[in-house]
């Protein structure tokens, strides 16, 4: 299927999506806002890959949120200012809204594989969002990092503050937001934003895809339990995700399937042949 911002290629057990608008500096126009969880709900919903890169074209990764967004009604924030109804049900229906194109991002942390995302250049507005999502974060020497929102007037609202301030230290978070400045990859890195940084967007691919490959070699189910504890501990107290991996453990743990082909595997000298995560049925009565 072709898409607007989109290439995506399947191999190996590793989906790549690749933002191909580099003359548009990869802005966020209406179709990306429906493309991106079509694709990520696609790919995790029938089990078409283990891991998922996300990589860019041209000078910049993206330079957010395009206008025609605010224009044509998408963000509700236009429909919603413009309205004539009742000033609570046209709130109402703002929030919505912002719920709804909040999802775009949320499908990335919700999906059974590991998100990897490649940066090079500009991650602006609701790129930050966008990256703040994914599970690890690569960057190239020339990338920045820009909560833009507030050059415009406006707050972030799309997931930057919530995922953000448990990414990095919170005060280097509202000096960011409070101030629109840039930063750059080094100090990304340095501040945990960014697990690693690269000379060239050459030399940051390969790193990504050869780490992309390997995920994809483990255990997909070993795999997605490490992604919900992990995510779930950032959320819960110390008490709370000790008992839900128990739980996790009790219903999922199964001894006689991938740990015993791994000690096979190591005992024949071979790598280990995993089977992949089941599609998975939606709604009651789905076939």
């Amino acid at each position: 299927m072709a898409y607007r911002c989109f290439n995506v290629e399947i191999a190996d057990g590793v989906a790549h999506l690749q933002l191909k608008r580099a003359d548009e500096l990869n802005t966020m126009v209406p179709e990306f806002w429906r493309e991106l969880p079509e694709i990520v709900n696609d790919i995790d919903a029938n089990a078409k890959a283990r891991v998922i890169v996300i990589s860019s074209t041209g000078k910049h990764f993206s330079g957010g949120m395009d206008l025609s967004v605010f224009t044509s009604g998408q963000s509700n924030g236009t429909a919603a200012a413009a309205s004539k109804e009742e000033r609570g049900r046209t709130r109402a229906n703002l929030r919505q809204g912002i719920l709804d194109i909040q999802e775009t991002f949320n499908c990335l942390e919700r999906a059974r594989m590991p998100v990897l995302m490649a940066i090079q250049g500009g991650c602006v507005g609701g790129a930050v969002d966008f990256a703040s999502a994914c599970d690890c974060r690569y960057a190239t020497e020339d990338a920045f990092f820009v909560i833009q929102e507030i050059n415009i007037g406006m707050t972030a609202d799309v997931g930057t503050f919530p995922r953000l301030c448990k990414l990095m230290p919170e005060g280097m978070v509202k000096e960011l937001a409070y101030a629109g400045r840039r930063m750059p990859a080094k100090k990304a890195m340095q501040a945990g934003l960014v697990n690693e940084v690269f000379a060239t967007q050459d030399e940051m691919m390969k790193h990504v895809m050869a780490l992309a490959k390997e995920i994809a070699e483990k255990s997909p189910l070993a795999v997605h339990g490490s992604k919900v504890m992990i995510n779930y501990a950032r959320d819960h107290s110390t008490a709370d995700g000790l008992d839900y991996i128990a739980i996790w453990q009790a219903g999922m743990y199964n001894p006689e399937t991938d740990m015993r082909e791994s000690f096979v595997a190591k005992a024949e000298k071979r790598a280990p042949k995993f089977g992949d995560l089941l599609p998975y049925r939606k709604g009651l009565g789905a076939a």
